[in-house]
């Protein structure tokens, strides 16, 4: 016997007849978890495919894959039942490769301020003075190392590549306040590290 059929022959009250209603909506609207896990599991060839289109080489489209299952487990709630899984999917992966890309390709950007760009126009021949990088190297680890607690993991996490949504849910902080220590922190060590500019 239905609801609507026990409204008819009032074994249910109104109220009840509304909670029983809502509950049956809210149950078919809302995707299991396992059903969530089990609709993603069958998406990882797909998923697979397209990362190998983007990335051209195995681990890394490994690496992308796992990125984004771990982005989609994370947001599945944002994830509507019904609608198309691969496009979502497709999206979260496009996005992360984009990010990656990005912050690779700023990770090799030369910026030379010399006169007449020294270092760019230098030969081949030109080595770097490895005794004097590591001892920049050490005392820049040591600037950090010296920053508080509250400054230095979340600064180090940036470091690291999180994102400062992940650095406060890890961190257990609001977002602006992970932006407010690690904009500090910066100012903190550029005071430290005077004598490197």
């Amino acid at each position: 016997m239905n609801i609507l059929e026990k409204l008819l022959n009032k074994k249910l009250g109104f109220n009840e007849v509304l909670l029983n209603l809502w509950l049956e909506s809210l149950n078919k609207s809302i995707m299991s978890t396992l059903e969530f896990n089990q609709l993603l599991v069958s998406q990882s060839d797909f998923l697979r495919g397209f990362a190998l289109g983007f990335t051209r080489n195995g681990a890394d489209a490994d690496d992308l894959v796992q990125d984004t299952m771990v982005k989609a487990l994370r947001y599945k709630n944002n994830f509507k039942e019904g609608t198309n899984m691969k496009g979502w999917l497709y999206t979260i992966m496009r996005n992360i490769f984009i990010n990656n890309y990005k912050r690779k390709k700023f990770q090799n950007t030369v910026l030379d301020s010399t006169e007449n760009q020294y270092f760019i126009n230098a030969s081949q021949d030109y080595r770097v003075d490895t005794v004097t990088t590591v001892i920049n190297q050490a005392d820049i680890l040591e600037a950090i190392d010296d920053l508080k607690p509250d400054f230095r993991k979340p600064f180090t996490m940036f470091l690291d590549g999180y994102h400062y949504d992940e650095i406060a849910e890890e961190m257990n902080i609001p977002m602006g306040t992970v932006k407010s220590r690690i904009f500090h922190a910066r100012k903190k060590l550029s005071v430290s590290l005077s004598d490197f500019n």
